[in-house]
């Protein structure tokens, strides 16, 4: 039985065009090299509390096999992360994780880098609470 936690099943990925768009316009963002993270505090369709998008610009990425690659150690690095955030997040945020290198990263830049944003998302969200 896999366990919960570690698991990034299709009702937590975000998909909505419409959400996407909104995400890109609305939404509020951090940065940490290779990595940058746009979320957006938002009402979801789905009973979760987040609601999380890859993507890797194709100006900067030519292959569509790097491309899909790089996604697929971002979806990683985010499966085995979430757990930091999932417990602590208050409200529903859509997520959109954006590559900004150029070449082919490692799974261990890619971590680091994840890891880093999301404990700047959750900062950031305390802070918004605060105030």
């Amino acid at each position: 039985m896999i366990s919960m936690a570690f698991s990034f099943p299709k009702k937590e990925r975000l998909k909505s065009k419409k959400l996407l768009e909104q995400v890109f316009e609305e939404g509020k963002s951090i940065k940490r090299f290779p990595l940058k993270l746009i979320y957006l505090k938002t009402p979801l369709p789905e009973a979760v509390i987040l609601q999380a998008a890859m993507a890797v610009p194709k100006k900067r990425v030519k292959l569509a096999v790097k491309r899909n690659r790089i996604k697929r150690l971002m979806r990683e690095a985010y499966r085995l992360h979430k757990g930091a955030i999932f417990n602590k997040a208050v409200g529903n945020y859509a997520l959109l994780f954006l590559y900004l290198g150029k070449e082919s990263p490692d799974y261990r830049e890619i971590e680091g880098a994840m890891k880093a944003l999301l404990e700047l998302f959750l900062k950031e969200t305390d802070d918004e609470r605060d105030d």
